[in-house]
């Protein structure tokens, strides 16, 4: 069981699956970063990327790599009327307000995809779906090592937006001081819809890299957010290089957990770290106290 040939392959496998880990939770991270309120709708909001990309594959013959655009605009902009129209008007200004707002827009999108799928799993098929390519002594799944890539591209072009650009810094004012921002003359609910809007658009590119070897069915969200919220706390509150970092340390936990454990005990680590995080750090690796 420690042999290098059966260790070495299982640490590349976690480290893809830990970057799409890492998108999903960057988009999460935002919209705490900047609304300050956990996204409970982050997990159903995948789901339904995940069955975008799965009909545009099916019905119009659009591979998922090539539906990247598609999804992200779809979901950015279901993101921002979400939380201009739905979010921000339900809430009247009050936090928790917005989190049971976000529950219940869970429940309806499960309970849509229920009524428009049934529970039934499905998958696409794709060329390259099982093919696979020899780094050193591990064989990795294409569609695997084309999300790993993937994933960390869109997460750099976030990263960039962020620190680089007008609208980046418009959601740092904001994050840090709301009243402040307002006086400067930022649309303060303008950024919060744009900030949900590229939350949700992380979550469509993260189907788009993850349907070729995953499935989707009405709760197939419930596991990844799961997770997602893990690496949050995990990194640190807020922060992106930590969900980042947390989003590759997670997968490379859950896939050695899998292979010592075995399959049913593989995401045990995961908890433990989210138990000793808030135990010993609660900020996390990389947030600032309280």
């Amino acid at each position: 069981m420690f042999d290098l040939a059966i260790v070495v392959p299982s640490v590349l496998n976690g480290m893809t699956t830990g970057a799409v880990y890492a998108l999903i939770a960057l988009g999460l991270t935002l919209i705490y970063g900047v609304l300050h309120i956990i996204n409970f709708a982050h997990g159903a909001s995948l789901m339904m990327a995940l069955y975008g990309v799965y009909l545009l594959k099916q019905h119009l013959g659009i591979d998922p790599y090539m539906a990247l655009p598609v999804m992200v605009a779809g979901m950015f902009v279901l993101g921002y009327v979400l939380q201009r129209v739905v979010i921000n008007r339900a809430s009247h200004g009050k936090d928790e307000n917005i989190l049971l707002v976000t529950l219940g827009i869970s429940i309806v999108m499960e309970n849509l995809a229920l009524l428009a799928f049934q529970s039934d799993t499905r998958t696409i098929d794709t060329a390259y779906t099982l093919s696979t390519v020899q780094i050193g002594p591990a064989f990795i799944a294409l569609p695997k090592l084309i999300a790993f890539g993937g994933a960390l591209v869109v997460s750099a072009l976030l990263l960039f937006m962020i620190n680089r650009t007008d609208l980046g810094r418009a959601i740092r004012a904001v994050s840090k001081e709301k009243q402040g921002a307002r006086l400067m003359g930022i649309d303060v609910d303008h950024i919060y819809a744009m900030s949900f809007g590229i939350g949700l658009a992380c979550l469509g590119a993260a189907a788009c890299f993850l349907l070729p070897a995953y499935y989707v069915n009405p709760q197939v969200g419930n596991g990844f957010v799961l997770v997602a919220f893990t690496i949050v706390v995990f990194g640190g509150m807020g922060s992106f290089g930590g969900a980042l970092l947390g989003g590759l340390v997670i997968g490379v936990v859950e896939s050695l957990g899998g292979l010592f454990l075995g399959e049913s005990l593989g995401q045990i680590g995961i908890f433990l770290i989210f138990i000793g995080v808030l135990l010993f750090r609660p900020q996390g690796l990389f947030g600032a106290k309280a």
